[in-house]
This record gives structure tokens, sequence and C-alpha cells, in this order.
């Protein structure tokens, strides 16, 4: 989700998943002198980089948190990436195969460690099975790696083949896009959650870590396998990279102005000021409105006509020109990769339009009274729910709450707002469980990381946060995963179709995001920057 996974834009969301959420997205750039444009490229320089909150634990396998994912670009690199068209390219894998049950991977030559010693098919293995060992409970698993698969090596052939614990029509990009740690940090992932000191595949190394203000990262020189055909020897590759925590996107903003930040996701009304400067930038679409309402034992969303009420009282449409401070658009369905790998709009007719009268009529017929006092069941209680959002997001997700607030009050129901940071939002939504609403959205890359969401164990168990319960959603999603890629794209949107009609996800709105540059240029890809696309120019 987001807050990550996510993805928004490097604001911090899920992976998939809301606050864990992963953020997806392709860039397109613009700019001019500012980022670059028809500059010389320059060598030895830092490129500094802002989020708009600490990463929290780093390990690859134990977070799905955007930011985190973010990072890891730097210090781990999968076995497969994806172009600009969305199509698989050399990673650390040079060659693939793969269908719905089993994927064949076979490595590049000289790829090597941080440490010196050279990836294994056998480490990669290891990275795979770790996921897909239910008694590891890494949130990976049923999103990239379905529980129960199992991954063997063979270390003289550089191959690793992976079984399916399930089908999965997306198994090459999922399984393919694991960042892949050496064998050094498997066996201590207290290392790993601090950046994984020697065990990093990619082109950076952690060198300096202080949680809450800022990551320094220094480029490996022996580093050659970047994507597809890539090569080293380019000028104007950083040395160094700094990521700084700067929650404020008006501070954020200001240093990008002075050249005191190369790059910073922008989300909030300072778009505009920075636009007008003409710095380069690389847009991401994401999802950022989105709802989702806790269905566990005992909360109110539970009751699918008190989600309704809730839906019906909104503007949604309003609500999204607000948090994306107009420039975003409506949401066609939970995978927001472009290009998507399914095109079509699965939430189009399948949520309730805006009509407070028919809400209040819904929330009385759920056993709802509503009085002097606010909406109340028949033994006395309030209907009040605790709102979850992301400060990581901006200034315009908090204006969005607020509305969202205000809107439910004029149907009798007291919110109380709870702004929560990246690793405070996943800690409610897999850990504590005290929550009743998240406007924390989950950023996909194929329609198969959805299910874990929706239809997989709880925490602590699992990721389904919400405690979904949707048996047409899963024989659809179980239908669509025994077909190979866009095969099952129809089934899949119906799937998704079924969840938006049940409310149980409430995807109404995307940010079109740019990441903005000052003396620097890049590539966005899936939410986040690629490391071996960084240029650097002189101001």
């Amino acid at each position: 989700m987001s807050g990550g996974v996510a993805r928004g834009a490097g604001r911090g969301l899920p992976i998939v998943a809301v606050a864990v959420l992963v953020v997806s997205g392709c860039g397109g750039s613009s700019g001019s002198a500012a980022g670059g444009g028809g500059q010389e490229p320059v060598d030895g320089q830092t490129f500094t980089m802002a989020y708009g909150s600490d990463p929290g634990g780093l390990d690859p396998a134990k977070t799905v948190m955007s930011i985190a994912i973010g990072i890891n670009r730097y210090l781990y690199d999968p076995l497969v990436h994806l172009d600009g068209k969305g199509e698989p390219v050399a990673g650390l894998a040079q060659k693939w195969q793969a269908t719905t049950k089993s994927a064949t991977f076979t490595l590049r030559s000289g790829v090597t460690c941080s440490d010196g010693s050279p990836l294994t098919a056998s480490d990669v293995a290891a990275n795979l099975n770790y996921i897909g060992d239910p008694k590891n409970k890494s949130p990976l698993a049923g999103v990239q790696i379905a529980p129960g698969s199992t991954a063997r090596a063979d270390d003289e052939r550089r191959t690793v083949t992976l079984t399916s614990g399930a089908p999965d029509a997306f198994l090459l990009r999922n399984a393919g896009s694991v960042p892949i740690a050496c064998g050094k940090g498997l066996k201590d992932r207290t290392a790993l959650a601090k950046g994984g000191k020697g065990s990093n595949t990619g082109m950076f190394t952690m060198t300096e870590a202080v949680a809450g203000d800022h990551y320094t990262l220094t480029r490996r020189k022996d580093y050659a396998w970047g994507p597809g055909s890539w090569k080293r020897a380019q000028k104007g590759l950083p040395d160094k990279v700094t990521i700084r925590v700067v929650p404020n996107e008006t501070t954020a903003a200001n240093l990008l102005l002075s050249g005191e930040l190369n790059a910073a996701p922008v989300v909030g009304p300072e778009q505009k000021r920075l636009a007008a400067r003409k710095l380069f930038h690389a847009d991401v679409q994401a999802p950022v409105g989105e709802l989702f309402f806790n269905q566990n034992a005992g909360r109110p969303g539970a009751d699918v006509q008190v989600r309704r009420a809730l839906v019906q009282a909104l503007d949604l449409p309003g609500l999204g020109k607000v948090i994306t401070n107009g420039t975003g658009k409506p949401s066609r369905g939970m995978v927001t990769l472009d290009p998507a790998v399914c095109p079509g709009d699965a939430v189009s007719g399948n949520l309730p339009g805006r009509d407070l009268a028919a809400a209040k009529r819904e929330l009385v017929t759920a056993g709802w009274k509503a009085g002097a006092g606010g909406v109340r069941a028949k033994d006395g209680k309030k209907l009040k729910l605790n709102v979850l959002y992301g400060t990581q997001l901006g200034p315009t997700m908090a204006a969005g709450a607020e509305l969202v607030q205000k809107t439910w009050k004029s149907l009798g129901v007291e919110a109380e707002l709870k702004p929560v940071d990246s690793p405070g939002l996943n800690s409610a939504l897999f850990g504590s469980g005290d929550w009743d609403v998240s406007m924390g959205p989950v950023g996909l890359t194929t329609p198969t990381q959805l299910v874990p969401f929706m239809a997989g164990p709880k925490p602590p168990k699992g990721v389904n946060f919400a405690g979904v319960d949707n048996a047409e959603y899963r024989k659809l999603a179980q239908k669509a995963s025994a077909e190979v890629g866009t095969a099952g794209c129809p089934q899949w949107q119906q799937a998704e179709a079924a969840l938006i009609k049940r409310l149980d996800a409430v995807p109404y709105y995307n940010s079109i995001a740019p990441v903005f540059g000052h003396g620097s240029r890049f590539q966005v890809s899936q939410g986040a920057i690629v490391p071996s696309s960084i240029r650097m120019y002189a101001d």
C-alpha cells in the first residue's frame, strides 16, 4: 500500500500496499537547462534526493513500503528489469522462460556482490525460497512469490528454476522483480535491515544511515550489469547518492530551487512553482485516492451497508481534485503501472454516486439511528471512525482527510483523523489493527499482486489488512491466474470490479506526480528512480 508499498512517486506508499504498498508507474520527462538540458554531464558528483518519510527497515524481503523500495533500488538489482514499454530486459539474469507454474532464469556472468564475492545461483534461490516459505512471513509472499514456492539452483550452469506454489499469470514479472541480496546478508537479516553491507547486488552500497535524517550511498566502480544493454563507461554517473528525509514539500521545493537537492517527488501545490521554473521532471502515475475499510470483527466497516453509506456521502471526484491539487485523474483500476498490463476500466459504474439522503437511509437500514449526538446503534454506541492518512503524501492529503471528516459529520458520523508517517501506517495496518478507514493507497504493477491483500490471510500471517472476504473475487482471480500473462485480463477486470462493487476497495483518483530534478536527469520506472539512469550536470 502506500505509505507504500508503494510508491506514490516516492512519498511513501506501500507496495501494494497501503502504507505498505508499492507505488508503480513509468516516467516521461521534460525540462530545460535547470535539469541538465543542453549541458555536458559531469563526473564525481553527489546526487541528493528527498523523500517525505523515513523508510524504516530496509530488508528487501520484509518491506513493501514504497520509500524503502525506492532506496533498495540502489542497493539490490532484480533478475529482470522492465523497459519503457513494460517489456522485460536483462537484469541479474540474461535469459529466462516462464509459464504460470515455473520460471527459469540464467544469470549473467561477472555479477559480483559488494564484498567482491560472485553472485551464485544458490544465492538467488535462497532469496526466492525465503519469501516462499510461509514460516518467514515475508510481506512479498503472495505479492511477488506465491507461498509454498520453491527454487532450486544449478551453480555450474548459473540457472535458477522457481516452481510456484500457486499458478501466477505474471510469474516472470513478479518473480523477476524481486530484489536479490547476496548470501552474506541472507545469513544476517539484521544487516539487511540496515542496508546489507557486503550483500548488495545493485549499483550502490550503504555507507551511512541516520534514521529520520539521511542515508548515504556510494557507487560501486565494478558495477557493469545495469538494465538491458547498459554500459558503465558513461559520463555523468554520480559517485555518491544522499537520501534526505524532508517531510515538508515547501522545504523540498526550496531546496530544489537552491540546488541543495537534485531530485524530489512533489505531489502538492508546489508543483506549479517548480514547473514555472522549468525544472526537469519525470512523471509517475500513482494511486493516491483510495479508501479501505477495516472489515474485521467489531468494526463498522464489516457491514457493507455502512461502507456504502460512507462512500455515498462523499463527492469522490471533488475529493480527488483536492488531494491531487487538480492535477490527477479518475482511477480506472487498482493497477497503475503505465503501460497497463490489462487495460480497461473496472471503476466506472461500480462506485455509488454522491447521495447524502440515500446514505442516511442506508445507515438506518443497517440498524443505525441518527440523533442530536450523532449516529448511534441500538445499544447507544456512537458511530465513530478512526481514519488514517499518510503525512508523507503531502499537504493535500491532509486537506482531503479534513474534507472527508467534514462530509461524514454531515452524515452524523464522527471521524477522528490520525495522521501517520509511512512506518506508522504500516504498523497500524499490519500490526495493531487499530483503525477503521485507511486513506493509504496500494500501488500495484500486476493484477496478481492484489490477491494477497484482498483474499489472503490476515495479519500477522498475511497482508489482508482489511479482512476482505469476497468469494466472487477469489473465484475470478483463481480463474485468471491459470492463464498466462494478458490472456486472463478479462477475468482480472471482472475480479477487480467485484471488489469495487462491494466496496472492499474504493479506488477513485490517481496522481500524475512529477519527480523534479535540478542539475540532474533520470528515468523513473515502477514508481522509483532508476539508479543507472541518473546523470549529473553542472549548474
